[in-house]
């Protein structure tokens, strides 16, 4: 076993002596570890990087943690993406392409169709997005979600993300939004989204990328696999004015001046009322739950530990290979857990483990985010300016996926 003594109780016991020592400070930095102590290197200035023996329920797990003090001035850190929504890309690849440090997988997504034949996957991620200030998408329906059922009250809007302030924080972020046409103001139902509320008028921006626009009109609000609507319509803006009008979701580049409208049910029956040239203008944004300060960058997922308690019904049944992040020292640090997939270790955490393995390292709040083959936790060696992988992702190879969490060092 890696590491020997334990802190802490409960049932996912942390087995490394010195892991929030060796988190903090430069005295096991870049050097070989000593016999029972953590794995542990300075990534960058206010980046360390450590891995530790977790006892959980199942037997032994093997975890990777990164330590970003967002106190130095010089750390940042910011949502990855391939550069449009309905897109993907390994952790390592988006972490290089910008230039990050270190990183870890983000999101639950739109990863497969088998329920609705002929439909493609968009690869979209289920929750908001925020990337550098700018809003990207907004969050689906409760019932349109993968991943593992959400804790009890928590819906879609959850997010982790980091302020303008440069302080994480859990929170909630509602799509706000309206389309005004010659026929009447509508509310706006989503944005950018794979699956769109029942009866409502969703807008596509060019941030979505390529991909086809039909997901969005399939399963309901309480049923993912429920069929794809058939009273559906889009409506193509360009400039202010409508410039085509379809029975049916389509797909292909939007261009930079262009909004796609895409009505389902009685959100369809109101695009029908539109005509070629009619003035429409479309207004989105994300409203925040409880901070006032703007988000520089946000994700989807489900919080799993808010002022130090474990939220009620958490999964204490189900082990599996994890990627959670924690908040610790009132939203200045960043801890970025990744559980190992390599088979012998393959047994997990429970998501109930997960809160208590986050609380045992500092974190006051943790949210979980996409695992499973997705989890990936990449950072630079000392002196590289590429990132490593530094688990073993569950299929042998690392998963596509559609954002991560990058950590930056600036000049």
């Amino acid at each position: 076993m890696r590491g020997s003594g334990r802190f802490g109780t409960g049932r996912a016991a942390v087995t490394a002596v010195g892991v929030l020592a060796a988190l903090a400070g430069a005295s096991l930095t870049g050097a070989a570890p000593a016999s029972g102590a953590p794995r542990a290197v300075r990534i960058a200035p206010g980046v360390s990087y450590a891995q530790f023996d977790i006892l959980a329920a199942r037997g032994v797990t093997h975890a990777h943690l990164l330590s970003v003090d967002l106190g130095n001035a010089r750390v940042r850190v910011n949502l990855l993406h391939p550069g449009a929504v309905a897109a993907r890309a390994t952790v390592s690849r988006l972490a290089d392409a910008k230039g990050a440090v270190a990183a870890v997988n983000g999101d639950f997504f739109n990863i497969s169709e088998v329920q609705h034949p002929g439909v493609p996957a968009t690869g979209a991620s289920v929750g908001p997005a925020i990337a550098s200030g700018a809003v990207l998408k907004a969050a689906v329906p409760n019932g349109q979600r993968f991943g593992p059922s959400m804790p009890p009250g928590v819906t879609t809007r959850a997010v982790l993300g980091v302020g303008i302030d440069r302080r994480a924080r859990l929170d909630s972020l509602t799509l706000s939004g309206s389309v005004a046409t010659p026929v009447g103001r509508f509310t706006l139902g989503g944005l950018n989204q794979y699956a769109l509320p029942v009866d409502s008028i969703g807008a596509f921006t060019p941030a979505w990328g390529g991909v086809s626009r039909a997901r969005a009109v399939c399963g309901t609000d309480t049923d993912r696999a429920a069929p794809c609507g058939t009273d559906t319509y889009e409506v193509t803006v360009r400039r202010g004015r409508v410039v085509r009008r379809a029975n049916s979701p389509g797909g292909g580049a939007i261009a930079a001046d262009t909004t796609v409208l895409v009505g389902r049910e009685a959100g369809a029956r109101r695009l029908r009322r539109l005509f070629v040239g009619a003035s429409v203008t479309v207004r989105s944004g994300l409203v925040a739950a409880t901070s006032r300060v703007p988000y520089r960058f946000a994700l989807g997922g489900y919080p799993v530990l808010k002022d130090g308690r474990p939220l009620a019904g958490l999964d204490n049944g189900t082990s599996a290979v994890r990627t959670a992040a924690g908040i610790a020292n009132g939203g200045r640090k960043l801890l970025l857990l990744a559980v190992d997939g390599e088979p012998r270790y393959r047994s997990g955490l429970t998501v109930a483990e997960v809160a208590a393995t986050m609380r045992k390292l500092g974190s006051v709040d943790a949210f979980s985010l996409d695992g499973g083959g997705s989890t990936t936790l990449v950072a630079r060696a000392p002196g590289a300016s590429v990132v490593s992988v530094r688990n073993h992702p569950t299929g042998g190879a690392e998963r596509p996926v559609p954002n991560a969490i990058g950590v930056f060092l600036t000049s």
